[in-house]
């Protein structure tokens, strides 16, 4: 009893505070956000003459529950339609950006004799705008619905998806001590599949679920349904050994693509605010006044190479992209701070005690500072942007002229980007195929411990028990074998009619047509067994049981051949249909 009140009592302190000091800092018209980390410096351990809080790590429990709705929320506002809208240029911003910033910041780390593993987490810190900061921001100089502030938009996007990449490779290298080219890779694929799999089955489950809930008029159990949704999601997210963070995300990138969007949001809305705040307070009770005055220097060059580091290569990778200079412009200037996901990669290094206790504190004074300065750079952009404009020599401005056009020029030639946009196309949905075929079969060989008890009882040859298991993961994912197999051939039918032409082939033009449109899909069916026989080694069955498997599957594929075309065609028309649904005003 004793213990739940002096959580009250610490809880009343946070909030309390909190509300004056945000009060305080909106009367200044500066970021709520700042108000909140500097309630937390008041109450933190490091601020005299007391110490107000007494049961810390409560508190700091109900922080990473802000960040789990903090992640949730941003999830909520991703939308996979928007990322496919704002095409290449967010994605070359964003890249550019990351790239530079991750290299800036490991430069600068090492500048001041701090280790590689400091100066690599320096380096993702400074990599990643504030999508909280820069929203707000724009919120209240009313760019909101500019068109850069849509670019803006598409390269926050890109950063988040890019951002939960970076904290499970940072997790990678902060458990091995170092990160190979193979490790990346095998880390970036699990972790592309891992995503490509949650989204694919969860658009087509959650929404309908949210939808049904919805029907009851009942916001007590949509908001219920919600949470289950969220936080069951994380729990497994953790359990496969990624971030908490990341489950969050996916699983509010899911929801957002449900038609009841606007109510799920209004109903999260307080307990994100609620949560999100005490997490941005946790901040400020770990940040040391002292540290600050000590690391003054590194901390004003930190936040020199944020606002210009950010502008040059943002900015940069926007105009090579195709906009203009003045877009360019106001895209950098907008994106020039750090912020939240800056905050959970600094703790991600200090909760696995591989980077040094200064570094937190540094993060967050870099933040504040770029956060004081946003305002400011978003208003200074259209004049900075003709001053250079006036000041560019003339053959220089011909040159970026010339540029432009020819960017342009490229998307005039509109065969040529059908054939592509075709081309990309089946390529992408062989590739969510082939992931959903590899997940069956890894979870299949995952739960492979498990089943083989209970299968046991019945089977106690070892063999008999692995043709049963691959078999079943076999079945299952027939659907998309198939699907595989007939994007393939739609796909070798393209390129042969693009690459064997009448003019240079003659009378063999029907016949090698023919060949490469068989061929392709038999050779990729031969690669797709290869890629599921390497993944499920530890549940394949020897080689002569395996022949049989195989036989038995073939000629249970010529009998429910259509059933599995029209499986797949009804999910890729319920895909579709939640796609194309419009959220709910």
């Amino acid at each position: 009893m004793h213990q739940g009140i002096g959580f009250i009592q610490d809880l009343a302190v946070v909030m309390a505070l909190a509300g004056v000091v945000t009060v305080l800092f909106h009367r200044l018209k500066q970021p709520v956000v700042l108000g909140y980390i500097a309630a937390g410096v008041i109450i933190g351990p490091y601020t005299p003459p007391f110490q107000l809080i007494h049961d810390e790590q409560t508190i700091q429990t109900l922080g990473e529950l802000g960040v789990v709705f903090l992640m949730f929320s941003l999830g909520l506002e991703f939308s996979l339609r928007k990322l496919f809208q704002v095409g290449a240029t967010a994605i070359v911003a964003a890249l550019s950006e990351i790239v530079l910033m991750l290299w800036i910041g490991y430069e600068i780390g090492r500048v001041f004799g701090w280790s590689s593993m400091d100066s690599l987490f320096l380096g993702a810190m400074l990599a990643i705008s504030s999508t909280t900061i820069i929203v707000k921001a724009l919120s209240d100089l009313g760019l909101k619905r500019e068109s850069f502030a849509q670019l803006v938009f598409g390269i926050l996007i890109v950063e988040d998806i890019l951002a939960i990449a970076m904290l499970v490779l940072l997790t990678g290298i902060a458990q091995t001590g170092q990160l190979s080219a193979g490790l990346a890779m095998v880390t970036l694929g699990k972790l592309m599949l891992f995503m490509t799999v949650s989204l694919v089955v969860g658009i087509l489950v959650v929404p309908r679920v949210l939808n049904y809930v919805a029907r009851t008029r009942s916001d007590e159990m949509l908001l219920v349904t919600v949470l289950g949704f969220c936080f069951g999601f994380c729990l497994l997210v953790v359990k496969l050994d990624y971030s908490i963070a990341l489950g969050a995300f996916l699983i509010g990138a899911i929801m957002a693509e449900s038609r009841h969007l606007r109510r799920i949001e209004h109903l999260i809305a307080p307990l994100r605010d609620a949560f999100s705040a005490i997490f941005f307070v946790t901040i400020g009770l770990m940040l040391n006044p002292a540290v600050l005055l000590d690391y003054a220097w590194p901390i004003a060059l930190i936040t020199v190479a944020v606002i210009f580091g950010k502008l040059i290569s943002c900015g940069l990778g926007t105009f090579l992209a195709g906009k203009d200079g003045r877009t360019a412009m106001r895209v950098g200037m907008t994106v020039s701070q750090i912020g939240e996901f800056s905050f959970i990669i600094a703790s991600l290094g200090l909760t696995l005690k591989v980077t040094s206790a200064f570094l937190y504190p540094i993060a967050v004074a870099v933040s504040v500072l770029t956060t004081l300065c946003t305002p400011y750079l978003i208003r200074a952009a259209d004049p900075l942007t003709r001053r250079l404009g006036n000041a560019m020599p003339p053959m220089l401005a011909n040159l970026f002229g010339l540029y432009g056009q020819w960017l342009r020029s490229l998307s005039t030639e509109t065969g040529e980007l059908t054939l592509f946009s075709m081309t990309r196309r089946i390529i992408l949905q062989i590739a969510v195929n082939l992931a959903l075929v590899a997940a069956i079969f890894l979870i299949v060989s995952y739960s492979a411990p498990y089943t083989v008890t209970f299968l046991a009882r019945w089977l106690s040859s070892e063999p008999m028990q692995r043709v049963v298991l691959w078999s079943l993961a076999l079945v299952v994912s027939m659907p998309f074998l198939v699907a595989v197999y007939r994007k393939t051939k739609s796909l070798a039918l393209l390129l042969a009619e693009v690459s064997v032409q009448p003019a240079t082939a003659g009378r063999l033009t029907s016949a090698l047509r023919y060949a490469i449109s068989d061929l392709v899909p038999v050779v990729s069916m031969v690669g797709v067994f290869l890629l599921v026989a390497a993944l499920s080694g530890s549940i394949l069955p020897p080689t002569g049981l395996l022949a049989v498997v195989l036989i038995c599957a073939a000629l249970l594929l010529a009998l429910v051949w259509r059933w599995c075309v029209k499986i797949h065609a009804a999910m890729q028309i319920a895909l579709r249909d939640t796609f194309n649904e419009q959220p709910d005003p």
